[in-house]
């Protein structure tokens, strides 16, 4: 089972929208989707913990973190057989894992841990906290966008992800995103 939380091989740029909650992650994923004519992977804790949520209640526990990671893992790589491109990726297991540290007191399953390192992807866009905090069920720390927000960046400088932070509007921020998709696709096409 462990196999499952590894990523396929792939020669397309994978791309991840990275940071806390209601930084606008969804949206732009979405709209990168949409300007490169390709498909992204939507954020599987959501539904997981919304279904959760619905019928009992409750928020995310340490046991739901590896069937979340799974999840992911899954919908990703099926995915990715569709892809020849880019694959906007809306979150990753490192984002899972920065959640765990940051709700179970610095505590993470050593397989995530394990997977959240291991798996790659070519860029991270790291969302800012200048965005409106939105409610829902699932969102709870509005108060701690800025810690989350380092905890996130903390990360990303941790394990040496190449990343850009994305500021502004959703029209500057989908601009930024495309600049610095383009460079990637760029250097990747073959020369002739």
């Amino acid at each position: 089972m462990e196999k499952e939380l590894e990523q396929l091989e792939s020669n397309c740029i994978k791309v991840v929208l990275f940071g806390p909650e209601s930084t606008g992650k969804t949206t732009l994923s979405k709209q990168l989707a949409r300007h490169y004519n390709t498909v992204w992977a939507p954020e599987y804790a959501r539904e997981y913990l919304q279904n959760i949520w619905n019928t009992e209640k409750r928020t995310c526990l340490p046991k739901d973190l590896l069937p979340i990671a799974y999840g992911q893992m899954n919908l990703e790589n099926n995915l990715l057989k569709h892809v020849e491109r880019v694959l906007i990726c809306d979150t990753d297991l490192l984002e899972t894992k920065v959640y765990s540290e940051a709700y179970y007191s610095g505590s993470c399953d050593p397989l995530l841990d394990k997977y959240a390192q291991k798996n790659s992807y070519d860029l991270y866009f790291l969302t800012y906290i200048d965005i409106p905090w939105e409610a829902d069920d699932l969102r709870d720390k509005p108060n701690e966008r800025e810690r989350m927000f380092k905890a996130f960046e903390d990360t990303l400088i941790k394990y040496n992800r190449p990343y850009v932070i994305l500021k502004g509007s959703k029209e500057e921020r989908l601009k930024t995103a495309i600049f610095h998709i383009q460079q990637l696709l760029d250097k990747n096409e073959p020369k002739p």
